[in-house]
């Protein structure tokens, strides 16, 4: 969707359309539960503050400036209204060990992916919330420097310190965890 049909769409839901809004909804909502989940650490949390997020973008689009890109205040929205949620709520994150992985054919591969998974999600979970939101919207959302300063309310130089930093961070706690299986990760 370029920017200018997005204007377009924008202009019909402040005119009144709510099934234009609906596309922009389809269009992000994948996106908004990746950054909520990354941050919450649970789907069903993760599924009521993408959908809070929405609302409160629907009711505000009125003050969009158009400036920046819908999807970048969008997801501003969307990582503070998953901060918010969970400084509310104080949850403890779920033992990724208790996850279950079917086994097939190629189960050795699955697992050593799986492995993978698993030590990385466990290591990203001993960072803090910012360094985690960073390493996720920078390297697996595939988003600027610039543009998470935008969602994460810091300077681009700021947030490519803590990018560097949180990588760092990231491994020393797989090497923590994995001792020197870590070299192979």
């Amino acid at each position: 969707m370029a920017i200018e049909s997005e204007d377009f769409i924008i202009d019909k839901v402040l005119a009144g359309s709510q099934s234009a809004y609906a596309e922009l909804v389809d269009k992000y909502k994948s996106y908004a539960f990746t950054i909520a989940n990354k941050i919450l650490q649970s789907r069903p949390d993760a599924e009521e503050v993408a959908q809070d997020a929405f609302i409160k973008a629907y009711h505000h689009l009125a003050t969009f400036n158009r400036d920046s890109k819908f999807s970048t205040w969008l997801y501003r929205i969307v990582f503070n209204t998953a901060i918010s949620h969970k400084r509310k709520n104080k949850r403890k994150f779920e033992n990724i060990e208790t996850t279950v992985i079917a086994y097939d054919q190629e189960g050795d591969v699955m697992l050593e992916k799986f492995d993978k998974h698993k030590y990385v999600n466990l290591a990203l979970t001993k960072l803090n919330e910012a360094d985690r939101t960073a390493l996720t919207l920078f390297y697996l959302k595939e988003f600027s420097l610039e543009e998470i300063a935008e969602i994460t309310g810091m300077q681009a130089n700021t947030t490519k310190v803590r990018i560097h930093r949180a990588r760092a961070k990231l491994a020393d706690e797989l090497q923590t965890i994995l001792k020197h299986e870590a070299l192979t990760l």
